[in-house]
């Protein structure tokens, strides 16, 4: 199935759209594939080249949200990727709480490459929360929700693989219209 002659990143891409393929996210309006690229919109606004990073990025919903798991990306698409898709995975057999738990510690220890998706990530979900529909107060509180995990990854140093200026001062403009 995996063709050498086609991007790994275009074959990410093709991959999360078949698999969300109709998928709406929580909110009911916006549509998954929508919310993937956002997230790797965000990438490129923090002038992210990496392949595997995009590739994490098109792919870091389908373990959660689709009946894709750990052993399906790392066949496809390599283990590499796969780690960092899994560190920003919530892992969905698990009790709530115990998720939460457990999430919380995968993104405190994850590497820079999954810290980076999961800004990316964040910065999608905050700015999509007004496409819900529901109100200021609703808003705010997904914006609550996302700042403890900003406060996870936030501390990345992304070396060569990142320029962070922009997501700091989103998240800046963020936390003023929400505080």
């Amino acid at each position: 199935m995996y063709n050498r002659y086609v991007s790994d990143i275009t074959q990410a891409r093709s991959f999360a759209k078949r698999k969300h393929l109709g998928q709406l996210r929580k909110n009911g309006k916006t549509t998954t594939f929508s919310h993937l690229k956002d997230v790797v919109r965000n990438l490129k606004k923090m002038k992210v080249t990496d392949e595997e990073i995009i590739c994490a990025a098109w792919l870091h919903d389908t373990i959660e949200d689709t009946d894709t798991d750990y052993d399906s990306i790392k066949d496809r698409f390599g283990k590499n990727i796969a780690e960092i898709v899994v560190s920003v995975t919530k892992d969905n057999r698990l009790a709530k709480k115990q998720r939460e738990i457990k999430y919380v510690k995968d993104l405190k220890t994850s590497s820079a490459k999954a810290k980076l998706v999961k800004i990316a990530d964040i910065l999608a979900n905050v700015n999509d929360a007004p496409n819900a529909g529901r109100n200021a107060q609703w808003e705010k509180q997904q914006f609550v929700k996302k700042s403890k995990y900003w406060n996870y990854v936030s501390d990345v140093k992304p070396r060569k693989l990142a320029e962070l200026s922009w997501a700091n001062d989103e998240w800046k403009r963020l936390q003023e219209k929400y505080n």
